[in-house]
């Protein structure tokens, strides 16, 4: 891996098709404007009409002469992501880059999808995976193969999938399931690149996680109602994240490696280099064991199919 990367570094991307989820500000937004500054064509999507429009405001002021457009997509919705697919291959026959990075963190109360799934694994996880699922011939038709890059997380190394409740319909507790959420997500990108290999499919699986990025998913939300327990731990990880985190252009960084860099190898999962992966130049990640596990990818893969209703085997 070249030493210390930046945006800099990456290939020109002149006539490749991008797509960024949840693109309308943190993460999202810093990997699309990226992506445009190497000269791709953006597509950033969300589900907020106004913040989208902001968005590709700023983003043509921060890249000018940027090729990129605002789509509404809603991962949380199967059907928001089934009539986004279903436009979008109306539109295009490939697709070069998809980067899976909406999610929602922390929810303090257990909310449903529309769909009736858990908020964060119904967001973070199932999203991802349908729409994946729906763009794989998009991404397939790219000459030597388009990129999936997922966007995991430090909270993957603590989480765990509890397969007798992933909807949390028992217990919830917020950070314990957006802990499985993001999980789950790096197993998607690691059975996805096998599911590649195995199939011979034209294409490229990759994980990445932006480190304790400051974002407004990570350093807001504090609920009044909260108990007081909860609201300390969370007014502490807000602090944490303020002191010791990165900026999101620099979060960003290990996401965009992903998607560009020619280095970036089929399976890896990239982060930031420093103590704990909190912040730092782009690296290889620590890959948790349970993300490493074949059992739980392959039945948690066979969920996600049926729980989506879409096929990615």
């Amino acid at each position: 891996m070249t030493r210390h990367w930046t945006i800099r570094q990456a290939p020109r991307m002149d006539g490749r098709l991008a797509l960024v989820t949840g693109a309308t500000g943190g993460l999202g937004y810093q990997t699309a404007l990226g992506l445009a500054s190497r000269g791709a064509r953006v597509i950033l999507t969300g589900r907020n009409p106004d913040k989208g429009l902001a968005a590709l405001t700023r983003l043509q002021l921060d890249a000018p002469g940027a090729d990129a457009t605002f789509r509404l997509l809603d991962v949380s919705s199967l059907e928001s992501i089934a009539t986004f697919a279903h436009a979008l291959a109306g539109e295009t026959d490939r697709l070069d880059v998809l980067v899976n990075n909406a999610g929602v963190m922390g929810t303090p109360h257990r909310m449903e999808t529309r769909d009736g799934f858990e908020m964060q694994f119904g967001t973070n996880f199932l999203g991802p995976f349908a729409l994946t699922a729906r763009l794989r011939p998009l991404l397939c038709a790219v000459p030597h193969g388009g990129r999936v890059v997922t966007v995991a997380s430090l909270a993957a190394l603590t989480g765990q999938i509890v397969f007798d409740d992933l909807q949390a319909r028992r217990r919830y507790a917020p950070f314990r399931a957006y802990r499985q959420s993001k999980l789950a997500d790096l197993i998607l990108a690691l059975e996805l690149d096998r599911q590649a290999r195995t199939h011979g499919w034209p294409l490229h699986s990759i994980a990445a996680h932006p480190g304790w990025a400051r974002t407004d998913i990570a350093t807001s939300r504090l609920d009044t109602e909260q108990g007081l327990q909860e609201r300390l731990t969370r007014i502490g990880a807000v602090w944490a994240f303020r002191l010791m985190g990165q900026s999101a252009a620099h979060g960003a960084l290990p996401i965009e490696f992903a998607a560009m860099a020619p280095e970036a190898r089929d399976g890896g999962y990239y982060g930031p280099s420093g103590q704990g992966e909190r912040r730092g130049h782009v690296t290889d990640a620590f890959v948790p064991p349970a993300a490493r596990d074949l059992t739980i990818a392959r039945r948690l893969w066979q969920v996600a199919e049926r729980l989506t209703g879409t096929s990615l085997s």
